[in-house]
């Protein structure tokens, strides 16, 4: 073989492993793998062979549920500029191919969460059930579609302790709330960056039917002001020390205080503010919890 058909295969390789990484969403996967490691690591898990399972099956999982959504989504993310370059609106990858992909993923990944014990298990095949089947079809129907996703999108923590206690115990759910609180300000902030799109793919995601506008700013900001007293939910019932009592009010104030800058200002660049600081905001206070534990 020659050095430019080895250039070539290299190539292909990349972009079949690129078209891979984009209908499993690997770096979603990989926050919610994240997640549910911090859940894991508060309830005293170890770096043992579960660890392996929970990080491992947790992603297949993820990446199953995704792959199935982009599956359903085809021809409705070939209408939205932000997914229209994705492997299955440009058939660089058969509906085949995505469907043994997802199924496969799917299924090794139930595997080895049932390896850890069954409540595991069957915490891995709710999300990707809730996910494939409720809120995908759901999205275009209703703004409740936030509600249902944020049910599969706030089991990772709470399947991280669940691997531990093998039980759903007071951390789990404490750990669940907290991150399902979290979701509806996340959540709607991308809605909002990205609310022309959705318009195009037929999705209304946004708390009000007005879309940007006051009403969906106020919905937003009183989730916000929802999740300061949950984040601290853990130093209440004694779990964690003073430190996430006080760094945990000291993040969800500055959280709070974008939340009010796009109550004020209504407009795409404090919402971006607030999907990014999201995203910072969920694994400090997670792992802030890991590291003050009582």
């Amino acid at each position: 073989m020659s050095t430019e058909q080895i250039a070539i295969k290299e190539i292909k390789t990349q972009s079949k492993f690129k078209d891979f990484a984009a209908l499993a969403k690997l770096r979603l996967s990989f926050l919610v793998v994240v997640s549910a490691v911090s859940g894991f690591l508060f309830a005293d898990g170890k770096f043992d062979i579960v660890l392996v399972y929970l990080i491992l099956g947790g992603f297949l999982i993820t990446g199953s549920s995704n792959a199935f959504n982009q599956i359903i989504e085809r021809d409705i993310d070939k209408k939205m500029p932000r997914t229209a370059n994705r492997p299955l609106p440009t058939n660089r990858m058969s509906v085949t191919t995505a469907l043994l992909l997802a199924f496969g993923m799917g299924i090794v990944g139930a595997i080895l969460l049932f390896q850890i014990n069954f409540y595991s298990g069957i915490l891995g095949l709710l999300s990707l059930f809730i996910y494939v089947f409720l809120y995908t079809p759901l999205k275009r129907i209703s703004p409740w579609a936030v509600f249902v996703g944020a049910i599969p999108g706030a089991i990772p923590p709470m399947l991280g302790v669940v691997a531990v206690d093998n039980s759903f115990s007071q951390i789990a759910g404490i750990m669940f709330f907290f991150q399902f609180v979290w979701q509806f300000p996340h959540f709607w902030a991308i809605a909002w960056v990205v609310d022309e799109d959705y318009k195009k793919g037929g999705f209304s995601l946004l708390p009000s039917k007005g879309r940007k506008n006051h009403t969906s700013a106020l919905i937003i900001l009183i989730s916000s002001i929802l999740l300061v007293p949950t984040g601290v939910l853990p130093y209440i019932y004694n779990y964690t020390g003073l430190a996430s009592l006080i760094i945990g009010l000291i993040a969800g104030g500055w959280f709070l205080w974008l939340t009010i800058k796009l109550y004020i200002h209504q407009d795409d660049k404090s919402a971006k503010k607030l999907m990014f600081a999201s995203f910072i905001y969920l694994p400090i206070i997670q792992f802030l919890y890991v590291f003050n534990q009582v």
